[in-house]
């Protein structure tokens, strides 16, 4: 049932020695989910499957040869047996068995033997097949996973065949005489078909993107980082999870670190997200100067008490208004190094160390250095799923406002913390409304995540779910 496999792999939403940042898991109850699923796709979709022509001949001693041409072949009905399947350690893959497959086809024939040609219609009854078959999992050199046939083996119980039209009363006797022939041809064309569909499959795994441009400068990169690997219960795949700046694509000082994801046996799928993959887009942001942003005075409320020019910030720094009157400023706000995020359990932590360049604008539109503050804070946070929707809570544990640097002369910065700490706390209590509400589960265009749960750990966020195939008009598409 390796369609039903794969399709269980696709739904996971994809170089070498690293530890992996992201990790998935798929247990034995959503293989069995897929398996269930595969095989009812595989019903539908043999309700109006037509079989391409099949062509031969039949030897007839000193008679020659029998020409024979089947056409417009499509199933009248099927008896599918759900198959079983099962992780194969053996094989790093797994291992499909079914058991008492009948199916029942008509369609048109035509002979011709010597100079006798003639044609009609056929039934044909076919028993007790039984085919297994072995998927063996790898990765190639770019991190994509492959599938290759490890072994497959078919076996025909029985057929039925009767002709009509035509002179099928001569080619009847002889269709008995060579039943045997024709279901060993029928049992030798199965195990090509299935290495096929696995080869098929092979290339459009081979085709699917190991990188993702999340944005104009982020590019998420998601092979794998290993061989997958199997138990008796479940498939584990190391994914590497690391953003990277588009422009300068570099490599951040700090490595993921190892760490393991519990089984969830109860669940689908089970998957670690390690701090490191964030910290990456923290980086590649940071890396690629994007953590900064200029702040003037037009970007502030009218009926603000505090205003962006000399005058205005006079109670905070005295001697300013003095020096420069009557100008109007800018603030150059900027990381001044990688924020850098920390799972610990229950709860996310966030240490972000800013600074802020001030600026008087001259009437000829220079701008001259006024001063620097180093603004240092720490937030904590919360993530939950509930509704189906992912949503959690967010506060400002820590925040300092110290002078870097001057040129307008030494002033206190407790006036300023204190106004900091004010727009800071209306900031995050409009992000925790919006977190409040939530955002849906990411969701596939066939599958979504369905009865989810999340848990922070040390070092990693823990998420465990089932997935559910979307319907379509009753049936998977």
């Amino acid at each position: 049932m390796l369609p039903s496999v794969i399709v269980v792999l696709m739904l996971l939403s994809f170089t070498c020695g690293e530890n992996p940042a992201v990790q998935v898991i798929l247990t034995n109850k959503g293989l069995q989910y897929g398996k269930h699923v595969g095989a009812g796709w595989i019903q539908d979709k043999l309700e109006s499957f037509i079989f391409p022509d099949i062509s031969g001949e039949i030897p007839i001693s000193f008679f020659g040869k029998l020409q024979y041409t089947l056409t417009g072949i499509t199933i009248t009905k099927c008896d599918f047996p759900e198959p079983s399947v099962e992780f194969y350690q053996n094989a790093t893959g797994f291992k499909t068995s079914m058991s008492g497959l009948s199916v029942a086809l008509t369609g048109g024939w035509t002979t011709l033997f010597g100079f006798i040609h003639s044609s009609g219609s056929f039934d044909l009854a076919i028993f007790s097949v039984d085919v297994t078959s072995v998927v063996q999992l790898g990765k190639d050199a770019d991190g994509h996973l492959s599938v290759t046939s490890a072994s497959c083996d078919a076996q025909v119980g029985n057929l039925d065949i009767q002709c009509k039209g035509g002179t099928s009363w001569i080619f009847q006797p002889l269709v008995e005489h060579y039943k045997g022939s024709i279901k060993g041809e029928i049992e030798a064309r199965i195990c090509p078909n299935v290495k096929e569909i696995i080869a098929n499959l092979e290339s459009h795994l081979q085709a699917m993107k190991v990188s993702f441009d999340v944005d104009q400068d982020i590019t998420l990169e998601l092979p794998l980082t290993g061989l997958p690997v199997i138990d008796a219960s479940s498939l584990n795949l190391g994914l590497k999870g690391e953003f990277y700046s588009i422009k300068t694509h570099a490599e951040p000082p700090f490595e993921a670190k190892p760490f393991t994801v519990q089984k969830q046996s109860g669940y689908m799928l089970s998957v670690g997200l390690s701090e490191f993959t964030l910290n990456s887009g923290s980086y590649g942001y940071y890396s690629a100067g994007l953590l900064q942003t200029l702040i003037n005075d037009s970007m502030i409320p009218p009926g603000s008490h505090v205003h962006l020019n000399t005058s205005s910030m006079g109670p905070f720094i005295p001697q300013l208004p003095k020096l420069f009157p009557g100008l109007l400023m800018n603030l150059q706000v900027y990381a001044r190094e990688v924020p850098l995020f920390s799972f610990q359990p229950g709860s996310v932590k966030l240490n972000l160390l800013g600074a802020v360049k001030a600026f008087a604008i001259q009437p000829n539109g220079t701008q001259t250095p006024l001063f620097k503050l180093s603004v240092d804070s720490i937030f904590s946070g919360k993530p939950w799923t509930a509704d189906g929707k992912l949503k959690g809570s967010m506060a400002m544990n820590n925040l300092t406002v110290t002078l870097a640097s001057s040129e307008v002369g030494t002033f206190k910065t407790d006036a300023i913390e204190s106004l900091v700490r004010m727009g800071s706390q209306v900031i995050v209590a409009n992000l925790n409304e919006k977190l409040g509400k939530g955002v849906d589960l990411p969701r596939m265009k066939q599958a979504e995540l369905v009865n989810t749960v999340m848990a922070v750990e040390e070092g990693f966020i823990a998420i465990s779910s089932d997935a559910q195939v979307l319907q379509t008009d009753g049936r998977f598409n």
